[in-house]
């Protein structure tokens, strides 16, 4: 396929563009940030007509794509004020769904995120472990967003049978560099508490763009992408128990398993992560 990928010279933007490149596919990388290049386009995200313009074709480039991979964002909420965050981030996505569309792009992956699940769990999750299965909690800004977008997408596909729009509930997106943080929170559980401890490998998070695309689910769904284990050396176990004892633990917990369900995109996906901080260790 032809694939543009949004924000490809971010964390996890550089994996994914490998990741699809490992696979065969000829990859256009989007970004505001980057070197000149064959596959290379400087764009605003924000602005409607670039976006368009960009995926309809560029000379020297493409003359039209079969899929897109949407990551440019503010990826974090604090990073700029609220307004900025939400002005960005939902205008370069309703851009991104809408110029798609209007380019005959049926094939739509986009990363949403963790936060929607009602990250940081100051306030309780439902149960442990988490999963798509209860309605979004968004608990700021920038998860507002997050939701927004996924409203956006539910209501697109109802107006072309044929389009495919799936949102990767992505965990804190880690690489091999960041695992060095990961003693320092063993000793302390409340460090982490905010996001049930969870993580992804940008490497993981690059093979669950790719079986999203190969997929081309129908409509819209979304999956919660995360590694398979914590950051954290005790068990899960002990860690759900020890700081949320009031939250109901739906199954036996094995091991240091990730309390950040990924049997959706297991079964669904065919997802199977394979890094863990561990590794690195």
């Amino acid at each position: 396929m032809k694939i543009a990928v949004t924000g490809g010279n971010g964390k996890l933007g550089r994996a994914v563009v490998a990741k699809l490149e490992e696979a065969g596919h000829w990859v256009l990388t989007l970004d505001a940030i980057g070197t000149r290049g064959d596959t290379f386009t400087r764009i605003e995200m924000t602005d409607y007509g670039q976006v368009s313009d960009a995926l309809s074709s560029i000379d020297s480039r493409h003359d039209g794509l079969d899929a897109v991979v949407h990551l440019a964002a503010i990826p974090a909420g604090g990073l700029e004020p609220d307004a900025a965050t939400f002005h960005n981030n939902m205008l370069s996505t309703f851009n991104v769904f809408h110029a798609a569309r209007r380019a005959g792009i049926t094939r739509i992956v986009y990363a949403s995120s963790e936060t929607l699940l009602g990250i940081p769990f100051d306030i309780d999750p439902p149960y442990i472990p988490v999963d798509e299965e209860y309605p979004s909690r968004p608990e700021s800004t920038y998860a507002v967003v997050k939701h927004l977008e996924e409203e956006l997408a539910s209501k697109l596909v109802r107006w072309n049978p044929e389009l495919s729009i799936t949102a990767l509930r992505f965990s804190n997106v880690l690489d091999e560099n960041d695992y060095a943080l990961a003693p320092g929170y063993q000793d302390d559980p409340s460090l982490r508490r905010w996001n049930l401890w969870g993580y992804i490998d940008t490497r993981d998070g690059a093979q669950a763009v790719l079986k999203a695309l190969e997929a081309n689910l129908p409509g819209f769904d979304t999956f919660i992408i995360a590694a398979a284990d914590t950051l954290m050396l005790r068990p899960s176990a002990e860690l759900a128990a020890e700081v949320f004892p009031n939250v109901e633990v739906t199954r036996e917990l094995t091991g240091s398993e990730t309390l950040l369900s990924v049997e959706k995109a297991r079964r669904v996906l065919g997802y199977a992560p394979e890094h863990s901080w561990r590794d690195s260790q």
